[in-house]
């Protein structure tokens, strides 16, 4: 499901251009990329040509979770994530299709699960393919094999939320009026309307995905950017540097 854009107030404007990320820093947040190695190549050509433009002496690349599944390239994406971004200190956050591999590898019963939202991809990405006949317990071991230790190593070490300044960045959201240590992962990896409808002040700008929107949803608590990269070929990503904030896209 896309959700349609959210025309935000001039109230939610004044709210989000008061917020920054400390001086000196130049900060790139990058949506969920599905597998779309093609699309997070025309990006990160964007955002190094605008990173020279910045006089910024520390650069962070944050990516919000949601590597695999859907798109074709999961297994070579995270090859690619793990070659790193030349001048920029990287984040990998988790996200619930990230979650949702590591669980099979130890639990093939929800195997069906899985499949429903685009883990057949990831599988064949790997070389492991769902034939007639072939039971989610013999899958899963294939997958098991397939998979490089690094690959394993790096879902296992992604983060639930990171902060920057005036900026919270996680995965889909936070539960409305509960405190950041108190929040459960579950939440941070699912939740949606409950987060999406809310107009509580989170302390922070809540940066997210999750949630597709066909254009970045900026509201004054919060700004999406899953523009439905797997769907649309728009990989979105938005830049901050002190008070200032753009959007980077692959439309």
């Amino acid at each position: 499901m896309v959700r349609s854009f959210f025309s935000w107030s001039k109230v939610g404007e004044e709210s989000v251009s008061r917020s920054s990320v400390p001086a000196g820093q130049f900060v790139v947040a990058i949506g969920d990329v599905h597998g779309r190695l093609d699309l997070l190549e025309m990006l990160w050509h964007q955002i190094d040509a605008a990173s020279r433009l910045s006089s910024a002496r520390h650069r962070t690349l944050i990516f919000l979770g949601d590597y695999i599944d859907r798109g074709l390239y999961s297994a070579e994406l995270v090859d690619r994530l793990l070659e790193g971004f030349p001048g920029f200190e990287t984040i990998y956050l988790k996200g619930n299709h990230d979650e949702t591999l590591l669980r099979f590898l130890t639990d093939p019963t929800i195997g069906d699960v899985w499949r429903n939202f685009g883990g057949l991809e990831t599988l064949r990405s790997y070389g492991v393919s769902h034939a007639p006949g072939k039971s989610w317990s013999q899958i899963r071991s294939e997958f098991a094999d397939a998979i490089p230790k690094s690959h394993v190593d790096f879902f296992k070490n992604l983060k639930l939320h990171v902060t920057v300044g005036d900026y919270l960045f996680v995965h889909a959201g936070l539960k409305p009026r509960v405190p950041l240590e108190e929040q459960r992962e579950t939440d941070m990896l699912w939740i949606r309307e409950e987060f999406l409808d809310s107009t509580v002040n989170f302390g922070r700008i809540v940066v997210h995905g999750h949630t597709p929107t066909e254009t970045p949803d900026v509201r004054p608590n919060r700004i999406g950017i899953d523009t439905g990269a797997y769907m649309t070929g728009t990989l979105t990503a938005l830049v901050l540097e002190e008070r200032s904030r753009s959007f980077l896209s692959t439309s």
